[in-house]
């Protein structure tokens, strides 16, 4: 397996839509950076959220998820309860290519604050928004900020394509817009 390098995501990005809208760069100046490093993208947070509340005294049922689990807020600046939790997605669209799966690693800023992103692996030919899981570790209120960077995707290419891939085996989070719960 390969680490795909920045010139390999530029090219697949503008050539081939891989992800919309694309940054060609580190931005930085005053915000958490995101866009194009050398090999990965730093995707920023969109401004959705999804907020998990014992308000209702819900259980967390993947089988069964209800809504009641959580509050949903359309900001750009989410406060997360001490040791709760949000759903998000990328402002960014991503098109896997069949022969890559990518990997998220949270950014260092929000890891040092206690601020933990979970994404599970993007699969072969996968396309959509991102739906990412935050996790506050703190017993303090954390915040994260919407259309600044939250997250690094690494491109990986395999030895060769799989016989089967995301879109082949007709995948339940396929094209999916906006944050997206679980599903069975």
């Amino acid at each position: 397996m390969t680490v795909m390098p920045d010139h390999w995501i530029r090219r697949m990005a503008l050539e081939h839509g891989m992800i919309q809208p694309f940054v060609d760069r580190q931005e930085r100046a005053g915000v958490v950076s995101y866009g194009l490093s050398s090999y990965g993208y730093d995707a920023r947070l969109a401004d959705e959220f999804r907020i998990f509340t014992n308000v209702e005294s819900a259980v967390v049922d993947p089988k069964d998820f209800r809504s009641e689990s959580f509050v949903e807020k359309k900001t750009d600046v989410c406060t997360i309860p001490p040791n709760s939790f949000a759903l998000a997605r990328t402002v960014e669209y991503f098109r896997i290519p069949r022969d890559i799966i990518v990997v998220c690693l949270g950014k260092s800023t929000y890891a040092r604050c206690g601020i933990i992103v979970n994404v599970t692996p993007l699969e072969p030919e996968w396309e959509g928004h991102v739906t990412l899981e935050i996790s506050n570790t703190t017993p303090l209120p954390a915040r994260v900020y919407a259309n600044e960077g939250i997250c690094q995707f690494l491109f990986l290419r395999g030895d060769s394509p799989p016989e089967v891939s995301y879109a082949d085996r007709g995948g339940k989070y396929m094209r999916q817009t906006g944050v997206t719960l679980p599903r069975l």
